[in-house]
């Protein structure tokens, strides 16, 4: 195959993507155009413009953009209308993070006439799989490059020698291992490898940097009321908010008290498991708040359905299908379910746990006159319910003569 002419690079401005960068410029002797994507990772940016350009990089080729509304609004939210948690747990903030990078590397590859895009993906995972998927998705005809599965620099003292090699500025404390790997953005935060590679063994506490520890946590809850329209967060204790600023105050209060912390062995989509430490402190707010408004909003048939396909939705998100048919046939029927969705939900945040204590709806499906144990003035006839038990019972007592 060819030499790609100009490869567009998901670039962070990091000891390893800048090799990569290197490493593209002088493997393929091609031009290379460095997008870094602000997804309310908590970094500055702006250092990987000055470093990229340290690199040779011609300042017309380095994009850096904040995407953190389109992140919350576009892939964040839809998700959250599922209740998706992939293996029950995982609020899949890393897996939906990705299709959004993706179809920026191809548009900005579309729009400065680059024939690939790169990635610093390794070969062992699924960021792979989910950047790769999503970017032929988009674009059938874009060449993908991950040099993790093409060069031989295949320990931490090659890679520093070539940094070395090609006058790479290497951070002090990067020239020893690094404790363990981080990802993260607006949603939650990641970390794996190195010290949490063996699941028996306790987190170390240094590990979490997003959220409190429940033990330390403040003593005394506190309250927010998280207002919903057809079924997306749109206001907090009554203050209209964008997605972006939503999640990132959600994120504050979860985190002071210590809500949203998950230590969990996953199965891989490349087919092992790995354990993963993540921290997603608005999000768990977030998730308990929508089933919340759910649980009167939505009807028993709709709710049971949805979280029947739920799993494979997540699962979907989690493999890297997000640009998939069959994940836009999944979110119209979710998106359908969501209309009626709307009103307030208060939630308690309080050492570790994010518990709902209250909801209101103008669409409510709950009637008290229904349910009460006082005097329901003949909203329900209890006399009804037994030739309903009795045509339940109908093919369990039939069963039950066969066998006597």
């Amino acid at each position: 195959m060819s030499a790609p002419k100009k490869v567009v690079l998901a670039y962070s401005g990091g000891l390893d993507t800048s090799i990569i960068l290197k490493w593209l410029q002088t493997e393929y002797g091609c031009e290379v155009v460095t997008f870094p994507a602000d997804l309310g990772q908590g970094e500055e940016l702006e250092p990987a413009r000055a470093k990229a350009e340290l690199l040779g990089v011609r300042p017309a080729n380095i994009f850096i953009e904040d995407l953190r509304e389109e992140f919350v609004r576009d892939f964040v939210f839809p998700m959250f209308r599922a209740n998706a948690l992939y293996e029950g747990q995982y609020l899949l903030g890393t897996s939906i993070a990705r299709p959004l990078i993706a179809k920026r590397l191809v548009g900005i590859a579309a729009a400065t006439g680059a024939d690939a895009v790169a990635h610093g993906a390794t070969g062992k995972g699924n960021d792979q799989v989910r950047f790769e998927l999503a970017a032929y998705a988009l674009d059938p005809t874009i060449r993908v490059i991950a040099p993790w599965r093409e060069w031989s620099l295949t320990s931490r003292t090659r890679l520093l020698e070539f940094a070395e090699e090609h006058q790479i500025p290497i951070a002090k404390d990067k020239r020893g291992e690094a404790p363990f790997s981080v990802d993260a953005n607006l949603l939650h935060t990641s970390s794996e490898g190195k010290v949490l590679e063996n699941p028996a063994e306790e987190a170390p506490p240094y590990v979490y940097q997003r959220t409190a520890h429940p033990e330390d946590a403040p003593d005394a809850p506190e309250y927010v009321e998280v207002g919903f329209e057809a079924g997306d967060p749109v206001s907090l204790d009554g203050a209209a908010l964008s997605p972006a600023a939503l999640l990132t105050r959600l994120n504050e209060l979860g985190g002071r008290h210590g809500v949203g912390r998950l230590d969990l062995v996953e199965g891989r989509f490349v087919g092992m498991k790995s354990r993963g430490v993540y921290e997603t402190p608005g999000g768990t707010i977030l998730l308990a708040a929508h089933r919340g408004i759910e649980s009167i909003t939505l009807d028993r048939g709709a709710a049971h359905l949805k979280d029947e396909l739920m799993p494979k939705y997540a699962e979907l998100i989690y493999n890297g299908f997000w640009f998939s048919p069959e994940r836009d046939m999944l979110q119209a029927l979710i998106d359908r379910s969501q209309t009626r969705v709307n009103g307030l939900v208060r939630v308690k945040p309080y050492k570790g746990c994010a518990s709902v204590v209250g909801r209101w709806s103008k669409d409510t499906l709950y009637s008290e006159s229904h349910v009460t144990f006082e005097d329901d003035a003949g909203a329900y006839d209890q006399k009804d319910a037994e030739g309903f038990i009795k045509l339940n019972a109908l093919r369990l007592r039939l069963l039950g003569k066969r066998r006597s």
